[in-house]
């Protein structure tokens, strides 16, 4: 059942879109000048990677396969280029989960492959500029086809990226216990109700959950910003909200 207070902070997000409201908070530092300026390190819990200034007071941790078609909608033409922006500003953090499940539905290793790939490109400081390509070159869900071979091709287009290290590390999966450890923290992330995992992409924001019935705010980009822009301006509300 939907408590009054979550639809108060979500449906406030689309009379937002409907209005045209929502002004940008103030900012107390200079915006990063690009994506590939951002920091990014791996978290103390060796999955969650996490990207931007660690001092934002929003974060927004974001669970992903590679392989799926509705991450690919978020991240390049839904929400994710606004939430950058934010990040950009430093008014929000993003937390990154990777899942690899969809091989086991699908067959094959595109996923995974994928996700050892992103773990290199951490370790070069070029998760971000990483991450953006490959969804901007997703194949198709049911082609495996991050192969290495393609990985490798796309890293080309990632200045500082490419190399014999790198290549060695796609190569011969040098990160697949970091690759099981990020599909199990998935898992766990789905609770006893969920043991399979939340699904992808799902968004939580300031250690709360949205809701799967509002999980189409992810997919519009407008809707999404006005969510994020709600929650900065009013972070009391989203945190006394009963989800």
């Amino acid at each position: 059942m939907v408590r009054g207070g979550r639809v108060a902070v979500l449906c406030a997000a689309a009379v937002l879109v409907l209005a045209g409201c929502g002004q940008k908070a103030a900012q107390a530092k200079p915006a990063f000048e690009s994506a590939e300026k951002l920091p990014e390190r791996l978290a103390k819990d060796g999955t969650t990677i996490l990207v931007g200034d660690p001092d934002a007071r929003m974060t927004v941790h974001l669970y992903e396969d590679p392989r799926c078609p509705y991450c690919e909608e978020f991240e390049t033409t839904g929400g994710s280029p606004k939430l950058r922006e934010m990040v950009l500003d430093h008014r929000a953090k993003a937390e990154y989960t990777l899942a690899s499940f969809l091989d086991d539905r699908l067959g094959g290793g595109g996923s995974k492959r994928a996700v050892n790939a992103l773990r290199a490109a951490l370790e070069k400081g070029k998760f971000v500029e990483f991450h953006k390509v490959l969804f901007d070159n997703q194949p198709e869900e049911s082609d495996d086809g991050y192969t290495d071979a393609y990985l490798l091709e796309l890293a080309g287009q990632v200045e500082g990226l490419g190399g014999p290290e790198f290549s060695a590390a796609v190569k011969s999966m040098k990160y697949r216990s970091f690759v099981t450890a990020s599909e199990k923290a998935y898992e766990k992330a789905g609770g006893a109700k969920e043991p399979e995992g939340p699904g992808t992409p799902t968004a939580v924001i300031n250690g709360k959950r949205i809701p799967m019935d509002y999980n189409s705010l992810l997919l519009n980009g407008t809707a999404f910003e006005s969510l994020l822009q709600q929650i900065s301006d009013k972070p009391w509300d989203w945190e006394a909200t009963s989800l």
